[in-house]
């Protein structure tokens, strides 16, 4: 019997238990203070309490979270995306604990994780990156000499670097110095690694990922792409699939590219391709060693339960899936409920659920953390919902 604790909170928590229900496994929920009263702590077959409501002392606290699956005698743990989701320090204490990590392995994490590897694995494997440096960069000159080749403006980022930290856009050669000085220091801080990579800076493009699923052995298949193009401070708000902005002949090149990724990094599990898509090419951005927020729009075109197939890679040490299994059905929509105030600049706005009503209808489907009478925490990310709408085609999609 699998006993799988969810290492994570929110909707996707609640959307791991439903199918760990599903399954027929069992589920472990942790949460902190103030959690107590979750949706995923309600459902779930055991919960422990781990600390208090700062993720640091709960959510990210790894040793807390290992005592939890030892006490309720859990055998795997499900890290969901966010907090230690990706982290190739936590995937490695797991497996050390006899646990099953439900995701990639440490090595695939380490491997893809640090932006200039990641590049000269992605390089090697034939799929196109962004024009830049093959290493790091060590001194300003370096960068001079590869300004020459690929021009200003131009992207000095940290070579550990996540969530907008570490990344300069330089303009011309008077920002050089300031810019790599900052860079590095930014990531020496955020990071603990001062090394940084140069790439060239593309002001137009399209963000485009495509969903992989493997078995780190031998079977990699895609799941088609999604948009991600509507963002507001980095953060995605609408995803859809399939991409407009792509020929068929592109899209296929761009997902048999994803798999070349996936083969090269031999990932395991649920993960996904970014890339940026100009009018005459595109170029790999990172690869996503997790499930993503966004993995339901991928479900609702293919039919396939993403997370179900992490759990049967689990169960039977193989994906089953071959790529010809694959279909693809209509057109999905996907937007993001965050509980915030657009005229306070849409800033977090924590409270209590008055009165809560969700769309209906054929091919919505809804994936949230919210009950009625149900607190948002102001310790959290303020994503409370996902709307999910799949139609005919683009405008009937957006007309539901």
């Amino acid at each position: 019997m699998y006993r799988v604790l969810v290492a994570n909170r929110g909707e996707i928590a609640v959307r791991i238990i439903r199918a760990l229900r599903e399954m027929g496994m069992e589920s472990v929920a942790i949460y902190a203070v103030g959690d107590e009263d979750s949706l995923h702590v309600k459902l779930a077959d055991d919960a422990v309490c781990i600390g208090q409501p700062n993720p640091l002392d709960s959510y990210l606290h790894i040793r807390k979270i290992l005592s939890a699956a030892e006490i309720t005698n859990a055998n795997a743990i499900h890290p969901g995306y966010g907090f230690l989701s990706e982290s190739p320090v936590f995937a490695e204490k797991v497996e050390s604990e006899g646990l099953y990590f439900i995701g990639p392995t440490k090595e695939t994490m380490k491997l893809m994780g640090d932006k200039i590897t990641a590049r000269q694995t992605v390089d090697q494997a034939g799929v196109p990156v962004i024009p830049g440096s093959k290493s790091s960069v060590e001194d300003i000159e370096e960068i001079e000499k590869l300004a020459e080749e690929i021009g200003y403006p131009l992207v000095i980022k940290a070579a550990s670097g996540g969530g907008g930290k570490g990344i300069r856009i330089v303009k011309d050669e008077s920002q050089l110095e300031r810019a790599f000085k900052e860079a590095k220091s930014e990531g020496n801080k955020y990071f603990n690694d001062d090394r940084v990579y140069v790439e060239a800076f593309i002001p137009v493009a399209k963000h485009v990922e495509v969903q992989v699923l493997g078995d780190g052995q031998g079977q990699f298949i895609h799941l088609g792409e999604r948009d991600c193009s509507v963002q507001r401070k980095n953060q995605k708000l609408i995803e859809e699939s399939p991409c407009s902005a792509l020929s068929d002949e592109k899209r296929e090149k761009i997902c048999n590219d994803a798999v070349k990724v996936a083969r090269a990094a031999q990932y395991r599990s649920a993960g996904t391709i970014e890339f940026l898509v100009t009018e005459d090419a595109y170029y790999f951005i990172e690869m996503n060693a997790r499930i993503q927020v966004e993995h339901t729009v991928t479900e609702m075109r293919t039919d396939i339960d993403l997370v179900r197939q992490q759990l049967l890679i689990m169960k039977n040490g193989q994906l089953d899936l071959k790529q010809e299994d694959i279909s693809f059905k209509g057109h999905v929509i996907e937007a993001r409920i965050n509980a915030e105030d657009p005229e306070k600049g849409f800033r977090p706005t924590p409270g209590t659920v008055q009165r809560l009503h969700f769309p209906h209808g054929f091919n919505i489907r809804v994936d949230s953390l919210l009950y009625s009478g149900y607190t948002v925490s102001s310790y959290y990310d303020s994503l409370v919902a996902k709307v999910i709408v799949k139609g005919e085609f683009r405008q009937h999609a957006i007309e539901k």
